[in-house]
């Protein structure tokens, strides 16, 4: 199955249907620890409802730190963490509250750059590949130019570990 097409550059894109039937899943398996390495369990409080929000992501490790990419540009999770002012909480296996920092779109290039260098490691070529074209809207292996234009469209967060 292919990815969702997140590459078109819109202000918002909601997440298909069977993307949001399937997210339980992903938290599930994410929070107790059962999901590839660097997959997380997002919580933040949702901006409108104040209730709960959780999300799986995917964790990048960067020069030892660790970031979160959206994948899907501006999404309800990045305007929920903006809303909350960084106050989230990130699980795997348990619960670590966290402050989100969001870069400056110059300070994403690498970042996104690590992210789709581990998902090559992770998944492969080919899911790498289906990776940059559908979510970054980029070619397999772009080169940091190419990520260059596209990082006003992909927030990024620096995960600051505050317990």
């Amino acid at each position: 199955m292919k990815p969702q097409d997140y590459s078109a550059r819109t202000e918002y894109r909601p997440p298909a249907g069977w993307y949001r039937r399937l997210n339980w899943l992903g938290v599930l398996l994410t929070s107790v620890g059962l999901a590839p390495r660097d997959a997380v369990t997002l919580q933040v409080r949702g901006r409108r409802s104040g209730k709960l929000r959780r999300v799986p992501i995917l964790r990048t490790r960067y020069q030892g730190k660790d970031y979160l990419v959206a994948l899907a540009g501006e999404s309800q999770w990045v305007r929920n963490v903006r809303a909350a002012r960084g106050d989230a909480v990130i699980r795997r296996g348990s619960a670590r509250h966290v402050r989100l920092e969001e870069l400056a779109p110059a300070d994403r290039p690498d970042i996104i750059a690590e992210y789709l260098r581990a998902g090559r490691r992770r998944s492969g070529a080919d899911a790498n590949a289906n990776q940059a074209r559908f979510y970054f809207g980029l070619d397999p292996d772009p080169s940091i130019d190419d990520i260059r234009t596209i990082v006003d469209h992909y927030p990024v967060f620096r995960v600051v570990h505050t317990s």
